[in-house]
């Protein structure tokens, strides 16, 4: 099994990854995140009965690792805040002010997503990684007519939460 998890986490880490960003602007609570991830991950692959893809799965387990770390930390008293730095999807081969002004982007469009409601932000961040109607419909539960409804909502409203920063 140890190998199993390897070539799923080698093959879809970075989208793991991707999906604690989306749910953690601070870098060290999207590590965190990713590890409580990784180990549902691991845990849950022995459950796997192949009823829909690897990446389905593990996307299903990852969204609701990440839906009950974010009810955590709701639950705590900490009101620390921390300085959101990622500069890991920018481009150094730019120049310094097209970096930045990639980054500022990147940093607005990332904190309209955060403030989505969960189910909006777990439908949009699928889109987001190319997975059809059905497959975010399987992995939220939800119709794909439903999935179409809260996809059109949550772009609209990202888009203005965007457009405001």
């Amino acid at each position: 099994m140890g190998q199993e998890f390897e070539a799923v986490f080698a093959q879809y880490g970075a989208l793991l990854g991707r999906v604690a960003n989306s749910y953690e602007a601070n870098d060290a609570m999207q590590q965190e995140l990713l590890q409580e991830i990784a180990i549902a991950v691991w845990q849950g692959l022995s459950r796997f009965e192949g009823s829909s893809s690897v990446k389905t799965y593990i996307l299903r387990i990852a969204h609701n690792r990440a839906v009950t770390h974010v009810a955590n930390q709701v639950k705590r008293v900490d009101t620390a805040h921390y300085d959101d730095s990622s500069d890991s999807y920018i481009s150094t081969q730019h120049s310094p002010e097209t970096v930045t002004s990639q980054h500022q982007s990147l940093q607005q469009l990332l904190e309209a997503v955060r403030q989505l409601p969960l189910k909006p932000r777990q439908v949009l961040t699928l889109s987001l990684e190319g997975l059809s109607y059905d497959e975010i419909a399987d992995v939220c539960g939800l119709s794909k007519s439903h999935v179409g409804v809260i996809l059109k909502r949550a772009k609209k409203s990202v888009m203005q939460g965007a457009s405001r920063g």
